[in-house]
């Protein structure tokens, strides 16, 4: 009876440390996608001497794929972008941004997770970038 004691009280403990190693690990999918975009469109830009596609209402440079935790989308006009990652599943409530200056932006609702921030994206539950 003991030994289940002890057993539960180590998983009550290790469970939710172990769900935050997890969300944590999923964060990169954004940022690192969110990344590799904005070099592209600055890419774009240097060919094109505008941040919009052909269309003239899209971006310039394609959009990632939806990964199995984000989402990804651009809000663009000639001479600026916002590129934005929205977490869905296991990741709802994290949202990543990135715009033409380079300024990173974080949102983030999800449960244990909260904090903003206007200069950085957040990387951790405490909310430190």
């Amino acid at each position: 009876m003991i030994v289940v004691a002890i057993v539960a009280i180590l998983s009550a403990v290790a469970l939710p440390a172990y769900t935050r190693y997890i969300i944590r690990s999923h964060i990169p999918d954004a940022t690192n996608s969110l990344a590799s975009w904005q070099l592209k469109m600055e890419q774009w830009f240097q060919d094109n001497q505008t941040y919009l596609a052909t269309d003239g209402t899209s971006c310039g440079a394609s959009t990632p794929d939806s990964t199995s935790y984000f989402d990804f989308s651009c809000t663009v006009s000639k001479e600026a972008f916002t590129l934005q990652a929205d977490g869905k599943g296991t990741m709802s409530g994290f949202q990543y941004k990135v715009d033409q200056t380079g300024t990173k932006s974080s949102t983030i609702t999800a449960s244990g997770w909260t904090g903003t921030s206007d200069s950085c994206w957040i990387t951790n539950s405490g909310g430190a970038c």
